[in-house]
């Protein structure tokens, strides 16, 4: 399946513009952290594109995320790597994150809920106005987006990233699609 595809396959599964937006950050951060490590930027931008594809269905039964989403990604016949990633970024399912790209699934989700919420409370309400510096002081924030694990997004380390070098990519990698992410 290649990008198109999933995008309206996404589409057609998930009706809420934020959640739709979420997914896009979450594949623009995994393109940049494929490209950064030497991994499969196509595949990876898909995992990070489709990991909630199943949220809609799943919103009051979060022990069921990532399972349904499982079941509608191997219809569509994506890769068995790619939908253990999605298993495996819902920690309630208990699958543990094996490979790089699980782990790097598993950290993104929250980080690009952390970087939203960083560039909505600035002033200008724009990715551009915000560096690492000020992301990096919001996530010491405890109060501050707290929906945005903290150890979670941490977890970069096992992906052989500091936080600083985790949160520079990220914030790059939505800054470059911040039209399309509408901030």
């Amino acid at each position: 399946m290649n990008r198109e595809m999933a995008y309206k396959l996404v589409k057609k599964q998930v009706k809420n513009k934020n959640l739709v937006k979420h997914m896009l950050a979450v594949e623009a951060v995994m393109e940049k952290l494929a490209s950064h490590l030497g991994e499969d930027r196509d595949l990876w931008g898909l995992a990070g594109l489709v990991h909630d594809i199943d949220y809609d269905q799943t919103v009051s039964t979060p022990e069921k995320h990532g399972l349904v989403g499982a079941e509608i990604l191997e219809k569509e016949g994506m890769p068995s790597v790619l939908i253990q990633a999605v298993k495996a970024h819902n920690e309630i399912l208990g699958y543990p994150c094996q490979s790089l790209l699980d782990k790097a699934l598993y950290a993104t989700d929250p980080l690009t809920g952390l970087i939203v919420a960083a560039a909505l409370i600035h002033p200008k309400k724009k990715l551009a106005a915000i560096d690492v510096k000020f992301v990096l002081n919001r996530f010491r924030e405890k109060q501050f987006a707290r929906g945005a694990r903290r150890e979670q997004i941490c977890s970069c380390e096992e992906i052989g990233l500091s936080l600083e070098e985790f949160l520079e990519i990220g914030l790059t990698a939505m800054q470059e699609r911040s039209t399309r992410l509408g901030l």
